[in-house]
């Protein structure tokens, strides 16, 4: 296993006549003053993108001393599916030209034997291409490794990501102090905001601040009394981001669908601008077809639930045009005609859409969130794989600790529900007859109100919030965004001005100092109690330290032929690709279900099946090379029941090993267990394995040419 160690160091009243020219001057302050707190405002924000970009790649090299390690160690630190998106970029890096290099990802046959596929179509690698292609025609080879180009690239995106959090922020609440605030708190919750100094090439690290990016644009868009003009320019800089949001992760189609559930749902209550909500449908349609295009019309985005919900909704407000009229009761009824209609229109179209196609790619996750929510218990092995990793699982509640440590997770609920309270009158007031509401805004002396941009980002982090409790992994959509949410609700007038008037203690100039003090105190407080804890943090020296790995791969490179197969666990054969270019049989993108087919084929390794069997179906995928590792055969991470040893028990109908009850269908197994068995050295293995290699983590065989 990758492991780190410590790095070895040593030590009154005025005449009528003069108010006009007192007016422009007051008008000629407040817009110099506005043009000086945008300056200053930019100015902070594009300096706390850079320190975070600093801060994250000083984490990174300090962690593994990336500078001083070899080549290899660097390689192998791209773990899992991180060393398989970064391989693509080196192999475009090293092929003789830029066309060359191209042809080998449309026409790959090292990814996976005895198989060509198209890089571009089944995986989101624009972006090392791109990058690839800048490398080589910038002159900065003699300057710059490719490795940091790469890498300082992905920092330097953290800057594009926290300027735009903080952004958002200062929009909702109209003060640059709440983005100040935002991105104090996503650097001080670094743990949960952001994996991206220990998993720099995967595709969320790329997706995320352009996601941001788009959520900053959104809450501009829905902003009263834009000019035609800025609305314009507005819709072009989110179709851009939802384009290269969409571009550089294979689940932006589901994270998008979250959001066109929100948009649904508010313009449903009547809380955005139909026209706008209308035309953000549109744009999500047009990013996602356009990167259809560029994947090469790849099957997953077709048969993508966001395509058929967005056209369900854009034929549904078609056909029932005058939605938003009536009395309650009415709207009540028509609201739920649209909702299931919406849901029948989806559910058809996404059927239609399968079938035809003959669609498959994403099966497995439906699997999964089938099982996870209760649906039925499952022997899938794929939908298992899924639900036996912590990443896939129930959020820790230890995060809210987490959060709670910085003040983020208490302020977010005090403002959470400050304005669910504010969207559940507004909404009920919205479905109500509109004499009726002219008259309540007659008689109180208080409306409440929720401005479209403030209603959207609502429903945004509630959504994106059930979606992080639901998954672990998601968290990082949610937290990043708790950070705005939170801030915007300290900093924002309206939320000060409905506490003190529910208290009668309301007055202008008492809600402008608390604005500006609370955030300010919260911001000396996180200051004092988190800056100690960064710098001790920068200060800690480590060094990457992987021998077993290290030593497996230089033995393949110098001792098997360039053509070999290697066969393996997902996660190592990544590395063996980045490292060696050999030709895997399988790797750790999953979303392919032939591919799915074969990982589940090639863990018969570890799996009780006869050497005889292992063998034909090692021999089915063109292997030359098996590597079996202890730490899966003799895996104690997970419990029983979640071992990888054990879901293919269950998948292939027999008794776990260990203490512990068995379904009562499961049955023994003739054969032993073969990583097990293959160390014994009998003659019906030897027949077929030569071990050629083994450390104490890894043993590689050689498979014996067929007769």
């Amino acid at each position: 296993m990758t492991t780190v160690r410590q790095r070895k160091v040593g030590k009154g009243t005025e005449v009528a006549e003069d108010q006009p020219s007192e007016e422009k001057n007051v008008k000629s302050g407040g817009k110099l003053w506005n043009v000086l707190s945008v300056t200053v405002g930019g100015i902070v924000a594009i300096s706390l993108g850079l320190l975070t970009s600093v801060y994250v790649a000083t984490l990174h090299e300090n962690d593994l001393w990336f500078s001083n390690i070899k080549e290899v160690e660097r390689e192998i630190s791209f773990r899992t599916e991180c060393g398989l998106y970064y391989s693509y970029y080196k192999q475009m890096i090293q092929a003789a030209s830029i066309q060359q290099g191209l042809h080998g990802l449309v026409y790959d046959n090292k990814t996976e034997s005895v198989r060509t596929i198209n890089i571009l179509e089944r995986m989101n690698v624009y972006q090392e291409v791109f990058l690839s292609i800048l490398y080589r025609i910038l002159p900065i080879q003699q300057y710059l490794e490719p490795v940091y180009f790469y890498i300082y690239t992905l920092f330097g995106l953290q800057a594009v990501y926290v300027i735009a959090l903080y952004v958002t922020s200062w929009l909702l609440s109209g003060t640059w102090l709440s983005g100040l605030l935002a991105a104090c708190w996503y650097i001080t919750n670094r743990v949960d905001t952001t994996r991206v100094e220990f998993t720099i090439p995967l595709r969320e690290n790329w997706a995320l601040p352009f996601f941001a990016v788009q959520i900053a644009a959104i809450t501009y868009l829905l902003r009263t009394h834009l000019q035609p003009a800025q609305e314009r320019m507005t819709l072009t800089a989110v179709f851009i981001s939802t384009f290269l949001f969409s571009l550089t992760w294979q689940f932006n189609q589901f994270m998008m669908l979250i959001q066109a559930l929100a948009l649904f749902i508010l313009d449903c209550f009547d809380m955005l601008p139909t026209a706008k909500v209308m035309w953000l449908y549109i744009i999500q349609i047009s990013g996602l077809l356009l990167v259809c295009v560029l994947q090469f019309f790849n099957s997953m985005i077709l048969g993508s639930l966001l395509l058929s919900f967005n056209a369900s909704v854009l034929i549904a407000r078609t056909i029932q045009k005058n939605l938003k009229k009536g009395t309650l009761l009415n709207r009540l009824g028509k609201l739920i005609l649209h909702v299931l209609l919406v849901m029948w229109l989806t559910f058809l179209i996404n059927k239609f859409i399968k079938k035809i196609l003959h669609l498959e790619s994403d099966e497995h996750i439906f699997k999964f969130l089938k099982a996870k929510f209760g649906f039925g218990a499952t022997r899938d092995f794929d939908a298992n794989l899924y639900l036996c990793e912590e990443a896939f699982g129930l959020l820790p509640l230890n995060t809210f600790s987490r959060l709670s440590d910085t003040l983020l997770f208490y302020v977010y609920v005090f403002v959470l529900f400050l304005v669910t309270v504010a969207a559940v009158i507004v909404a009920f007031r919205n479905l109500s007859d509109p004499n009726q509401v002219q008259f309540m805004e007659k008689t109180e002396e208080c409306t409440i109100t929720l401005k479209p941009d403030a209603a959207y980002n609502f429903i945004h982090t509630v959504l994106f919030g059930c979606l992080a409790f639901s998954i672990m992994r998601m968290k990082y959509l949610w937290t990043s965004h708790m950070c705005v949410f939170a801030s915007f609700g300290l900093c924002s007038t309206e939320v000060w001005k409905l506490i003190l008037k529910c208290i009668h203690l309301y007055t202008p100039q008492r809600t402008h100092v608390i604005k500006y003090s609370i955030p300010i105190i919260t911001l000396l407080y996180i200051s004092y109690k988190f800056w100690p804890g960064i710098m001790d943090e920068l200060s800690e020296l480590r060094e990457f330290y992987d021998p077993d790995t290290v030593e497996l791969m230089n033995w393949i490179k110098s001792s098997t032929p360039n053509t070999a197969v290697f066969a393996g666990s997902m996660q190592l054969l990544a590395g063996v690709k980045l490292c060696t270019g050999r030709t895997l049989t399988n790797h750790p993108h999953y979303e392919d279900k032939n591919l799915r087919e074969r990982t589940k084929q090639i863990y018969q390794i570890y799996a009780k099946r006869s050497p005889e069997d292992v063998y034909r179906i090692l021999r089915s995928f063109g292997t030359d090379y098996v590597i079996l590792e202890d730490s899966i055969c003799y895996e104690r991470r997970h419990s029983r029941g979640c071992r990888l040893r054990d879901l293919l028990d269950i998948a292939n109908g027999h008794i776990m090993d260990g203490l512990g009850e068995n379904e009562p269908d499961l049955k023994p197994s003739l054969y032993p267990r073969f990583c097990e068995e293959i160390k014994k050295n009998l003659p019906s293995y030897t027949i077929h394995f030569t071990r050629v290699f083994q450390n104490k983590t890894f043993h590689v065989y050689r498979l014996s040419k067929p007769k």
